[in-house]
């Protein structure tokens, strides 16, 4: 079996979602990143608490859409898999650039970078591969890839507020698996990130979103 795995280059079109409206009195812009089997525009209802009139929100889309649960009702969407990977987070560092420069976004805004589960390891490749400045930067319930190292980040400022929320009973993040998370915390933010644990489990609670950032 002659077999050959190929690339090739093609114009794609993909959607985003926006919560609220962009205007001078915004205070905030998020960009937020959700966890694998979500919907962007269903993601956002757990910000709709927020003030409308200070924060904006742009949530892209994962790409990757499947159905769930194998009842073919419920759709949702994972950003990455141990498959192409590298090929893989280029095209979305890519797509993400796009949703930016289609939003214009100015530049007197206070810019949130927000990750839930598996959308952490999406915000810190952005922030890290874009060297993308923000003024907040919120990890909930996911890891921290691997392969960023402290010199990754160096970009980020000293006033950049760096916090990590986590649940004490997530079931996906066991305690051998924490200890690694804490030690990349620390080797990547050297004490500068607020690690925050609540009671409950992976879930994303709009008491916690609603005293951010």
């Amino acid at each position: 079996m002659d077999l050959s795995q190929k690339e090739i280059k093609f114009i794609s079109r993909k959607t985003y979602a926006t919560l609220n409206h962009l205007h001078p009195e915004t205070a905030y812009v998020w960009v937020v990143f959700h966890g694998m089997g979500y919907l962007s525009r269903f993601f956002l209802k757990y910000f709709k608490d927020l003030d409308p009139g200070k924060h904006y929100l742009i949530a892209p889309q994962a790409p990757s859409k499947y159905y769930m649960n194998g009842q073919f009702k419920h759709v949702g969407a994972s950003w990455l898999t141990k498959e192409d990977t590298e090929m893989e987070i280029d095209n979305l560092m890519a797509y993400i650039d796009s949703v930016i420069q289609h939003e214009s976004l100015p530049e007197n805004v206070r810019l949130v970078i927000f990750g839930y589960s598996q959308g952490v390891s999406i915000a810190m490749r952005w922030v890290a591969k874009r060297k993308i400045k923000c003024d907040h930067l919120i990890l909930y319930s996911g890891g921290i890839p691997n392969e960023l190292e402290a010199d990754d980040i160096t970009h980020l400022s000293e006033g950049t507020k760096i916090k990590f929320i986590v649940g004490r009973e997530d079931e996906y993040i066991t305690p051998e698996r924490w200890a690694i998370e804490k030690k990349k915390i620390e080797n990547l933010f050297s004490g500068k990130a607020v690690i925050d644990i609540f009671d409950g489990g992976h879930v994303v609670k709009k008491e916690i979103i609603n005293r951010l950032p």
